[in-house]
């Protein structure tokens, strides 16, 4: 007979934090989220750490460069996706550590013959309001110069006429040469007094542009995380199939973490494909594992595979449909519980403490507080990221509302059978993700912003001021359907929610 476990499979909708005593040293400026992202013996220092508690989770629709570029700058990880070519991933993990703060290259870009209406279209697509104009159209193409919103109306011009016609040329611009620091580029358009500045190299040709919105954006990242080159730190998934190859490209253009990206990382596989890494390599290398749901899938890992940290949660994704299709998962909750009873248990009889991080049933900032209290190090998260700027699908519009594409890894789209053993076949039988849309939500750095305010005023309202001293101080109590209906606005109308009369 099969072993029925009679406790409830909970979430984290099912929990309230209480508040502690908030003494006058409880203040958001005094919270420190720094959590350890490797193993390490207690009483020393991890070998690798973040600033804050968040990484992005290993999917085409998720963790691109230019996401792993702005988590690393608010002080979290991107783990680049390996559902594509060795040399793909490879590629993306190079552009974030060759990324120069405050060096952007140009994402718009168009000719002199284009049109304005041209213009307008890639203004719409991309956001950007500095359209750079070069010879051939392309980037690192000679520059010719500028077009801004600035320089045409686009409800009183002729959207037909081209646009060599109405842009600021290189003889009017303030321009800098290849090889000027960030100090001193960003000295040259305080003086100029403008917006953008253009880096060119010897033959005129654009190579960045320098943007005095930047500068402030670099002195309100404090938290930016880095290697010891001061590089920007990021990561990189793993699969069983190819993962020496693919491990030591990685390794090679300077990826600062490995992770294994599985459904189910409690197998055979995932263990000695973590063991002949580290056997291969050494302790330097951070290497990350699972996901698992109990207690003996942490222990497991931890002891046959010598991984650094653990990924809980099978199934809780919002596009993840594992449970449905194969009736294996756990309330993230509880699974997050038992997992970190266990750290806690393994730490208690090694002497080394075993990062876990929840992934997965995260749908709310409070979610991810809960996730916290109860005993996750960090949050892997994908449909949070897959709404912002920098995630690596187009925008498009429906209705007057901007979405974003995002897709689970066990859909047919992804096409990325190697996470899942279904069968003895180099194929995915059948899906255990869908296909969908979510809402924009704007650049990801505000975002963070936001959960990380919401985060630090609880731990103060807790009365603890880093993560580890939430995980044994926090005190949580279960909340009936009652509570729930309880904390909500169900009694009261909302003004943008009925029509005002005058």
């Amino acid at each position: 007979m099969a072993i029925l476990i009679d406790e409830i499979s909970r979430t984290f909708g099912e929990f309230l934090l209480l508040p502690g005593l908030t003494t006058k040293e409880h203040v958001p400026s005094n919270v420190n989220l720094r959590v350890a992202l490797s193993k390490h013996k207690i009483g020393e220092e991890p070998r690798a750490h973040l600033n804050t508690p968040f990484v992005s989770a290993s999917m085409q629709a998720v963790s691109g460069s230019d996401l792993a570029t702005a988590l690393a700058r608010k002080g979290g990880c991107a783990f680049i996706f390996c559902s594509q070519s060795i040399e793909a991933q490879a590629e993306m993990v190079r552009a974030v550590k060759e990324h120069k703060a405050g060096f952007v290259e140009s994402d718009s870009n168009l000719s002199p013959s284009n049109t304005l209406a041209d213009a307008l279209k890639l203004r719409q697509e991309t956001g950007h309001s500095t359209i750079a104009i070069t010879e051939s159209g392309q980037k690192h193409s000679k520059l010719l110069g500028l077009l801004t919103s600035k320089d045409f109306w686009e409800y009183k011009d002729d959207l037909s006429r081209p646009i060599m016609e109405f842009y600021t040329p290189m003889e009017r611009l303030v321009y800098a040469e290849e090889g000027v620091t960030l100090q001193q580029a960003t000295e040259k358009l305080w003086k100029s007094k403008k917006e953008c500045l253009p880096i060119v190299d010897a033959q005129g040709c654009l190579q960045y542009l320098v943007f005095r919105k930047d500068y402030f954006d670099h002195h309100s990242n404090p938290d930016e995380l880095t290697d010891e080159g001061k590089r920007l730190f990021v990561g990189a998934a793993l699969n069983t199939f190819d993962y020496m190859e693919r491990a030591k490209a990685l390794l090679d253009v300077g990826v600062d973490a490995l992770c294994f990206d599985s459904s189910d990382g409690h197998t055979e596989w995932q263990a000695q494909s973590a063991r002949t890494l580290r056997n291969k390599y050494g302790p330097a290398v951070v290497i990350g594992g699972g996901n698992v749901v109990t207690a003996e899938g942490f222990r497991y890992l931890a002891e046959a595979g010598d991984v650094d940290f653990v990924k809980v949660g099978i199934g809780g994704g919002s596009i993840c449909i594992t449970r449905e299709q194969k009736g294996i998962g756990r309330g993230q909750a509880t699974a997050l519980m038992e997992v970190a009873k266990e750290r806690d248990r393994y730490c208690k009889e090694t002497g080394i403490y075993v990062p876990i991080c929840s992934d997965g049933g995260l749908n709310f900032d409070t979610h991810i507080i809960m996730a916290l209290a109860l005993g996750a190090d960090m949050v892997m998260m994908g449909k949070y990221f897959a709404m912002t700027e920098e995630s690596p699908t187009p925008k498009i519009t429906f209705k007057g509302q901007r979405y974003k594409p995002y897709w689970g890894e066990g859909s047919n789209r992804a096409r990325n059978w190697q996470r899942y053993k279904q069968s003895e076949k180099p194929e995915l039988v059948f899906e255990e993700g869908v296909d969908a849309y979510v809402p924009y939500s704007g650049p990801l750095g505000e975002k963070v912003d936001v959960s990380i305010a919401k985060i630090k005023a609880t731990m103060c309202n807790l009365g603890v001021l880093t993560v580890k001293e939430m995980h044994q101080n926090a005190r949580i109590t279960r909340v009936s359907e009652l509570t729930i209906v309880e904390g909500g606005t169900s009694s009261v109308q909302q003004l943008d929610r009925i029509q005002v009369q005058s």
